[in-house]
């Protein structure tokens, strides 16, 4: 099924219309603005594709870009210090996005409970989960209990406090077991507009998946921190699965597409329209991915990224000063590349991960710069430059996903359905699945260094493959668990990858008491150096204590 941000435009065509008509019925009330709606009139169904789309981009656009650079699937060969090096300005920093998301989803709950719509609720709920989820695996500590409440007037809601993160964690979860009890009806029982449902269509019953599949989520990332509360709850799920549905297939995870009408709708690294296609040039493949995927022989590289367009052979035979290009290869001699790295794989190139300060001039670019296309290292694929297309989708939470989180409670002991290889076989199943390579399964799974050999070293790694595109899911579990054994280059901020986004600037300025009573609960690290406290470097609740990741 697709689902579709034409939706919002229908919906607005609608209200438009709905308020025209109303607006002319006494024109004495000249105070009224005849294209607003008030907050008390405000329809639950115009609101849902509002929240829906709006956090599926911010999430997908977070992951694929900078967050994709942390673990080290891609590498930018101009302005790349925030992607490679992790010197982060501008939007990463902000939450006000997923803040604002929140206070129109806090509106739909509100309306949906005064109007008896507990589809539009048990949503609401389920969103909340996942955008304040988000929220504190970014940062941290962050307004929680007293957000979305400054109505209600008064400084502890103009200026919230900042929750500790395992209240955080703790509410959302709770808020996932209400939310699970609010979807546990038959679909058709629902009153929803099902386009307006950009999802799952208005089918209530994949939304309780949803919910039960995100609580699995947190269960496991306060695993490290909380191991019998992660425990329980995990176990409490998998032993009742009537009461507690979850996401086993492709089918069923959670992903939008994008409609392609314009940038705003759009893949973000699209050709289409960024006529400059500056978006796309500037991003590559990193070389920790492309070689490990090169060893396993997987089959998804040849889905992500493309051929060098022109290999490089180095030949001893040629007379020195040797550098033509014959047939579509690059031919040098060695006193060309002495000193320099090169790699003469004939297929995919990835760049190193934090590895230059000047990385448009790698493996012999003879165009470096902010605007070079370099023929000798690996572009994503071409389906990247598209707007849209079947495999470019907002991955907000995949099946695969759900069975590695299975894999690593079995590996742990915990009492689940399935063994830990059944379920890392099915996270590998559904992964291919998910990116049309289906049928290469089967090869797959026999090969060395993907047959399971029931470490969690490998089930992590099997995981982070699987998560190409949605950076931040690898992120946070590597935060966890320190895998995969990522290492850092030359050229990166420390030697060590960052753990957390600092709070922005303008956060510690207008909410400068709460801001400050949170950064005394960060723990400060040997890599915090003079950022001190509020630093991509410093350690919040969920890693205080864990000696995790480094």
């Amino acid at each position: 099924m697709k689902r579709h941000f034409i939706t919002i435009l229908y919906c607005a065509l609608v209200l438009g219309m709905t308020l025209s008509v109303s607006a002319c019925k006494d024109l004495t009330e000249i105070n009224i603005n005849p294209n607003g709606v008030s907050e008390e009139e405000a329809n639950p169904n115009l609101l849902l594709p509002t929240v829906l789309t709006g956090a599926a981009s911010r999430y997908s656009e977070l992951s694929f870009w900078d967050l994709g650079g942390v673990v080290q699937y891609t590498q930018f060969d101009a302005w790349f210090e925030g992607h490679n090096d992790y010197k982060w300005t501008g939007g990463i920093l902000s939450w006000d996005a997923f803040y604002g998301y929140l206070r129109d989803n806090e509106l739909m709950r509100s309306r949906a409970q005064k109007l008896g719509l507990d589809f539009h609720h048990g949503v609401s709920l389920v969103m909340r989960a996942y955008i304040f989820g988000f929220i504190t695996d970014l940062w941290g500590d962050a307004p929680y209990t007293d957000a979305l409440k400054a109505e209600l007037g008064g400084a502890q809601y103009s200026f919230p406090k900042f929750d500790q993160q395992d209240v955080i964690y703790k509410g959302i979860l709770e808020e996932l077991k209400q939310a699970n009890q609010l979807l546990s009806r038959a679909d058709a029982s629902y009153e929803v507009l099902a386009s307006a449902d950009v999802y799952f269509g208005g089918k209530a019953s994949k939304w309780r998946r949803f919910a039960n599949s995100l609580a699995l989520r947190y269960y496991m990332r306060l695993a490290e921190k909380e191991p019998q509360f992660a425990k329980q709850g995990i176990e409490q799920i998998m032993a009742n699965a009537n009461e507690f549905p979850i996401i086993t297939d492709a089918k069923d995870e959670v992903v939008m597409d994008f409609v392609g009408n314009n940038a705003g709708d759009s893949w973000p690294s699209n050709t289409v329209y960024d006529a400059t296609g500056s978006n796309f040039r500037r991003m590559k493949m990193c070389a920790t991915l492309v070689d490990r995927l090169q060893q396993l022989q997987d089959p998804r590289l040849q889905v992500w990224a493309k051929k060098v367009e022109i290999p490089i052979e180095i030949r001893s035979t040629e007379p020195a000063g040797t550098d033509k290009i014959v047939n579509g290869i690059r031919i040098v001699s060695p006193d060309i590349v002495r000193g320099i790295p090169v790699d003469t794989d004939a297929e995919y190139v990835g760049l190193p991960a934090s590895g230059s300060k000047n990385p448009s001039a790698y493996n012999l670019n003879p165009t470096p710069g902010q605007t070079s296309m370099n023929p000798h290292v690996s572009y994503l694929s071409d389906i990247y430059k598209a707007a849209k297309g079947d495999l470019l989708k907002a991955r907000l939470l995949a099946a695969s996903e759900v069975n590695f989180i299975l894999a690593e409670a079995a590996k742990k002991g915990w009492s689940v359905p399935e063994s830990a290889k059944t379920y890392y076989e099915s996270g590998i199943r559904s992964s291919l699945q998910s990116w049309g390579k289906a049928n290469d399964y089967s090869a797959y799974i026999q090969r060395p260094g993907v047959a399971f050999d029931n470490t969690l070293q490998q089930i992590m790694e099997q995981k982070w493959i699987s998560n190409w595109s949605t950076g931040a899911q690898a992120w946070f579990d590597y935060r966890r668990t320190g895998y995969p054994m990522f290492v850092v280059g030359p050229a990166a901020t420390r030697t060590v990858l960052p753990v957390r986004i600092p709070y922005m600037q303008n956060e510690m300025s207008v909410n400068q008491k709460n801001a400050e009573e949170a950064l005394k609960r960060i723990e400060k690290t040997a890599y915090s150096q003079a950022d001190n406290e509020n630093s991509a470097w410093s350690k919040s609740w969920l890693l205080q204590g864990t000696n995790k990741p480094w």
